[in-house]
């Protein structure tokens, strides 16, 4: 079924079942089929049409939900962004993804593109009637920063229908779903749609905090949630006592991913849940392939993120393209039973690949049962409470600054993000006086958005860099990860 089809179609039946809820506000599917309905008149006025690629760059909230079904009704595509994207690294993603329009708040307005702003109802007159049937020729398009600090898009090669038989085996159909990330984010996103796609009642956060987290599971009987570790470590710390004031008996399932769960953390949630109702994956964006693995499993293999999922078929190969034997480290390789290239594509940039496989450039071994445990996430990229960072990009923004000479950014171990962004800055001795931590935090801030930007800063005046450009980025990070360690 056309995927601008489904809120009329569990509105059919029961059109006051709960579709989002989002601060005390509870919309039901039949209103939000209505209000997607004049969305999508309002964008077809702007000239959007079948086969159009929409940016959203959209806060949570119910206008996200409302707009993406609006860009599908139409039988286009939805080019999602964080709502607090500069406007060059904004500029640089509407181009490569050929936008029609661009919706978001005032800061997102681009000059040179169609833009439409948050908070604009459709005229009065505009009808609430159903529209033709229509169908996106691909329903997402998710960025990344890439490894060469330059945008790139992750076309999801899915059309924009839904096959009620495909429906997940660890998320049910009508289940009440918590979300607690950002939509920009792809995991976020896909899981609170397939939620109101198979009529289920999303329970939205807008902003994760970990006590409120709890009272809405406990208040809405949430059934679902997905967490990065980082808001497991938050609502891990709180008070005993807070902790446990809240029911959480209607919670089946606990699914984590996004950056490696440290084992601590991960036997915490599993004594005070239970192992049934905590599931990790492990994957990406392009669907490459991936693992899962069960509470129950993970105790018996401890640190390892599973086994490869159905549908796909996983190798770990060495810098020359050989198969590691189990217990060697290599970097991990996925194939879809489909074919190479079956899942997604890359505009702006090309997928690193050998004989078809492909990877997410993350490395790993496998035991002897095919348990697969992650040596590291990427050699340089930094997973900061769930969000992919890439060095590359952070430095070429440091370095457009008229007093930096070269910089280079690494990830530190962190207890609650579990990695913090370091900077390590080259300026001249005449330059320091005026070039300090804030200084340089207010120049990123016009440049990227805010979760990129160092969380701390050294200076130095000595070379990061040798003559062909390289950096000794490894053991920059290892020394200072060994002066910090007892």
């Amino acid at each position: 079924m056309p995927i601008g089809e489904l809120l009329a179609y569990h509105a059919k039946g029961d059109p006051d079942r709960p579709a989002v809820t989002h601060g005390d506000v509870t919309t039901s599917y039949a209103e939000l089929d209505a209000q997607s309905n004049r969305k999508a008149r309002q964008l077809a006025s702007l000239g959007v049409a079948q086969g159009d690629v929409v940016t959203l760059a959209i806060p949570n909230g119910i206008e996200f939900f409302e707009t993406a079904f609006g860009v599908w009704k139409l039988g286009a595509t939805v080019n999602i962004v964080s709502s607090k994207l500069p406007a060059a690294e904004l500029r640089a993603i509407v181009g490569l993804a050929r936008s029609k329009l661009v919706i978001g708040e005032e800061h997102a307005r681009l000059d040179e593109f169609p833009f439409l702003l948050v908070g604009t109802p459709p005229d009065k007159d505009v009808t609430a009637a159903p529209l033709p049937s229509k169908i996106a020729p691909r329903w997402k398009i998710h960025t990344s920063g890439g490894s060469t600090g330059r945008p790139k898009l992750i076309v999801d090669e899915k059309a924009g229908v839904h096959d009620f038989s495909q429906q997940t085996r660890v998320q049910m159909a009508g289940d009440t779903v918590l979300n607690p990330g950002p939509l920009y984010h792809n995991a976020p996103f896909v899981i609170s749609f397939q939620c109101l796609f198979s009529g289920g009642h999303l329970v939205e956060m807008g902003k994760f905090d970990p006590l409120r987290a709890l009272e809405l599971i406990d208040r809405y009987k949430v059934n679902w949630v997905n967490f990065v570790p980082t808001m497991m470590n938050r609502i891990w710390r709180l008070p005993a006592e807070e902790r446990n004031r809240y029911d959480l008996s209607s919670l089946r399932m606990v699914v984590h991913m996004a950056s490696v769960c440290p084992q601590w953390l991960k036997q915490a949630w599993i004594d005070w849940l239970g192992p049934h109702r905590i599931l990790e994956i492990y994957g990406g964006t392009e669907l490459l392939g991936g693992t899962t693995i069960t509470g129950d499993e993970w105790l018996a293999h401890k640190g390892s993120v599973g086994r490869v999922q159905p549908g796909f078929r996983m190798r770990i190969l060495d810098e020359e393209g050989k198969e590691c034997p189990a217990g060697e480290v290599g970097e991990i390789y996925f194939l879809p039973d489909r074919g190479s290239n079956t899942t997604y594509e890359y505009i702006g940039a090309d997928a690193k690949s050998v004989d078809g496989w492909q990877t997410y450039g993350d490395l790993g071994h496998v035991d002897e049962e095919g348990y697969l445990y992650i040596a590291d996430r990427r050699t340089d990229m930094i997973v900061s409470g769930g969000a992919n960072i890439f060095p590359a990009e952070v430095e070429a923004a440091l370095d457009e600054h008229a007093d930096v000479q070269s910089s280079i950014v690494i990830g530190l171990p962190d207890p609650d993000l579990g990695q913090r962004t370091h900077a390590i800055v080259q300026v001249a001795n005449e330059a320091r006086p005026r070039t300090d931590d804030e200084a340089l935090r207010s120049f990123l801030a016009t440049r990227l958005v805010r979760y990129k930007i160092p969380r701390t800063f050294e200076f130095t005046t000595q070379n990061l860099r040798d003559d062909a450009g390289k950096a000794r980025r490894s053991q920059l990070r290892d020394e200072r990860i060994a002066r910090t360690t007892p």
